[in-house]
């Protein structure tokens, strides 16, 4: 158990610009943790607004005291389709279930927004991810063929 369980209180917020570069912090964080960085990443991560919110996504951030800890993306994939996508939380606060939090938040969002389904894309070495994907109801589907990320070994869905 992670020794600040007890005094963390966390606040979820909607995207704004002054977040843009937490957004890109964290998930430089864990693909530089696990994986290698991918162009698509790269202009995802550097605009955020041109990339994901100006085409109807979402972007939610987990805030502890001043803080920016966690974030999640909500990808239009369709015009009934968001793609779960760049979910992470800076090792500090793992194990304090903000990824769990923040998951729960995006299903939620994605029902309010009347899509019928979530995608995810990830790989099978992250085993804490596909554990929390799994406990939210989301299913193994068939790959992507299209996906312009080459770490991809594993597609997921959620019927909402």
């Amino acid at each position: 158990m992670n020794a600040l369980s007890n005094t963390v209180s966390v606040q979820l917020l909607e995207f704004q610009e002054q977040y843009a570069s937490d957004f890109a912090r964290l998930n430089y964080e864990w693909l530089e943790t696990y994986f290698t960085v991918e162009p698509h990443d790269r202009e995802m991560l550097d605009a955020p607004n041109e990339y994901i919110i100006q085409s109807g996504g979402r972007i939610f951030f987990a805030k502890v005291e001043d803080e920016i800890v966690g974030t999640v993306a909500l990808i239009v994939e369709t015009p009934d389709t968001f793609e779960l996508a760049k979910m992470g939380v800076t090792p500090k606060y793992k194990g304090l279930k903000i990824g769990k939090m923040l998951m729960q938040h995006a299903i939620s969002e994605a029902r309010k927004a009347g899509m019928k389904r979530l995608v995810l894309e990830s790989n099978t070495k992250l085993t804490a991810a596909l554990n929390l994907y799994i406990n939210s109801g989301f299913k193994v589907a068939p790959l992507n063929e299209c996906s312009p990320y080459a770490r991809c070994n594993i597609r997921m869905e959620l019927t909402l």
